[in-house]
């Protein structure tokens, strides 16, 4: 009994309250509670999908060109500025069109557009990357030699980023980096990009490097002797014979097309081609890597 009595004599603990769970449901979900009465303030909303979905990727042949280019062309910069995402995407198709139909007016403000480009595809926003990507290759084919003879610094970062991309995962941005860089060789004077692209060849991120190699082997395939005696014999062997101990078959293949390339320009003469060949890369190469030089053409 006195246990009992002592039991009732002591103060109970108030318990303390639950904290209630923020719980997150769809926007119709939230509606069909709401029609039972049910409103609470830690419900919150699902955040409506993203519409990437709905960006429409049109073809270069598809874009057509303005009524007014000297009224629309005043607004172009601010729409790639924009924070509006969207709002970009639709400057870029603009700007496609604008080095499609109305080059003469894109000129003067390329390096401002080229370097507004460069950020959106760095944009972790994959539509409006790829974008931007195909805007890089409308400006490849227009402004080629424009590009590579003002020898600016807004080439060298587009060229990076396009590398970049094409070494990256996501296969449909992959593809279109790959489709620019091949637009970019064919559109550019091989010496020229050949100097651009020689420093991406020894970059340290191996994937860069091989994607670099087989934009550096194009441009070679594009040379003849004097282009690439301008360039340098030597450098372009050396190149190659690191290349081709590369970790990536990509890049190793890339090193035997830059090989058989020098050597069907070096000379016509069938007979004394193959002995010029290996007196020449025994003569700037160490033993080992022009043994494996000489096998290239070889084989």
């Amino acid at each position: 009994m006195a246990l009992r009595s002592l039991d009732n004599a002591l103060p109970m603990t108030p318990e303390r309250p639950k904290k209630q769970a923020k719980i997150v449901i769809s926007a119709k979900k939230e509606k069909q509670l709401s029609d039972f009465g049910v409103n609470d303030e830690n419900i919150a909303p699902v955040p409506p999908p993203s519409t990437e979905a709905s960006i429409d990727y049109i073809s270069s042949e598809n874009l057509e060109e303005f009524q007014d280019p000297e009224a629309k062309i005043q607004g172009l910069v601010g729409g790639l500025e924009s924070k509006d995402w969207l709002k970009v995407c639709e400057s870029l198709n603009d700007t496609r069109r604008f080095a499609i139909y109305h080059s003469n007016l894109l000129l003067p403000i390329l390096e401002k557009v080229v370097l507004v480009m460069v950020k959106s595809i760095k944009n972790p926003r994959s539509a409006l990357c790829k974008t931007s990507i195909m805007a890089s290759s409308d400006i490849f084919k227009a402004f080629g030699v424009e590009l590579i003879e003002s020898n600016s610094d807004a080439l060298s970062q587009l060229l990076l980023q396009l590398l970049l991309k094409s070494s990256q995962d996501k296969k449909f941005v992959c593809e279109e980096a790959d489709k620019a860089l091949s637009i970019m060789v064919e559109s550019m004077a091989p010496l020229p990009l050949l100097c651009k692209l020689s420093a991406y060849v020894g970059h340290s991120n191996l994937r860069i490097r091989a994607k670099a190699a087989v934009s550096f082997a194009n441009c070679v395939s594009k040379m003849d002797l004097k282009g690439m005696e301008e360039f340098g014999l030597a450098s372009l062997i050396k190149m190659a014979a690191n290349l081709r101990n590369d970790k990536l078959p990509e890049a190793r293949e890339a090193a035997k097309r830059i090989v058989v390339s020098m050597y069907e320009a070096i000379t016509e003469n069938e007979e004394e081609k193959a002995e010029f060949w290996q007196s020449f890369c025994q003569s700037n190469l160490p033993a080992i890597h022009a043994q494996a030089m000489v096998k290239l053409v070889s084989s």
